[in-house]
């Protein structure tokens, strides 16, 4: 079934009156879009700051009356915004697909260094020869198709983890633990403030017919005073100067570090966060993303 939709470009401080009108109108759901490309990379805690100029989109069924909805639009403009030019509103038919579907026929099978090939779960592995990770994300993030996440795996793949101790902090779908107990480590400590991201990741330490005991999970007030050979942690700056007294906890003398999910004018604040445990290599950049290494003294 086809479904109908509108679209209204507005400021931030009306998006939240428009979602409300669309809402009394009868749409099925409302999202918020950027128009004009403009990134928010990392908000503050408990905010939801929109765009200087957003698309909020209403979804119909395809029976709604598009015609009342607009003359009902217009009227509840006039008495909000008097004076104010009231947005244009473009209609369109939106087919009907199988979205799921739809990502899972453009997620293909991807290599991380010289060993590694991360496959969707629903394709065979191009490589059977080579450490093949099966992948499913589900709800949790975490596919490989993100910069951050290529540079840790890429990290990983050139590192000897025969036998180590391994903490994946912020693990996400597991995609970076379970990428080291199939490059050789011992064991993997996976922590996560989401619960459905630890699912995941057993989900997928299954997946991949890894022993269930290879791999724990835990929240982060959970987690055990472990120390691994190891510790790769693909999360914001902002938490990731926050815990770094916590990570370097969690890495033994001699141990490596690899830190992602920054962009690459947030290298000095991460680097002055961990140097007072940790000698650090230069940073990697790619795509304005970088991976930051280093060994504990």
């Amino acid at each position: 079934m086809p479904w109908l939709q509108i679209k209204l470009t507005t400021t931030p401080e009306h998006a939240e009156q428009y979602e409300d009108l669309l809402l009394a109108a009868g749409c099925a759901s409302v999202t918020y879009q950027d128009n004009k490309d403009q990134p928010i990379f990392e908000p503050e805690l408990g905010t939801t700051p929109l765009w200087d100029s957003t698309i909020v989109t209403g979804l119909f069924s395809a029976d709604h009356d598009l015609d009342a909805t607009n003359r009902f639009l217009a009227e509840a403009h006039n008495q909000l915004f008097p004076g104010l030019p009231m947005p244009a509103i473009k209609e369109e038919i939106l087919e009907d697909k199988d979205w799921e579907r739809e990502w899972m026929d453009n997620y293909h099978p991807m290599q991380f260094g010289k060993r590694l090939w991360v496959c969707p779960s629903w394709r065979e592995a191009p490589d059977p020869d080579a450490v093949n990770m099966m992948l499913d994300p589900g709800l949790a993030f975490g596919t490989g198709t993100h910069p951050t996440t290529a540079l840790c795996l890429e990290w990983l793949d050139a590192q000897d983890l025969d036998n180590c101790e391994v903490v994946d902090y912020g693990c996400g779908s597991g995609i970076l633990g379970i990428a080291s107990l199939l490059l050789g480590a011992r064991h993997v400590t996976a922590v996560d403030i989401d619960i459905q991201a630890l699912q995941a990741s057993k989900d997928n330490l299954a997946r991949n017919k890894l022993e269930e005991n290879r791999l724990n999970v835990y929240l982060p007030e959970r987690t055990p005073e472990i120390q691994g050979d190891v510790i790769v942690a693909n999360i914001l700056a902002g938490p990731l100067v926050e815990l770094a007294p916590t990570i370097a906890s969690h890495v033994r003398s001699g141990g490596l570090l690899a830190l992602s999910g920054l962009l690459a004018d947030q290298a000095e604040s991460i680097q002055t966060a961990y140097a007072q445990w940790f000698d650090l290599d230069p940073a990697v950049e790619r795509d304005g993303w970088i991976r930051i290494c280093g060994t504990k003294r």
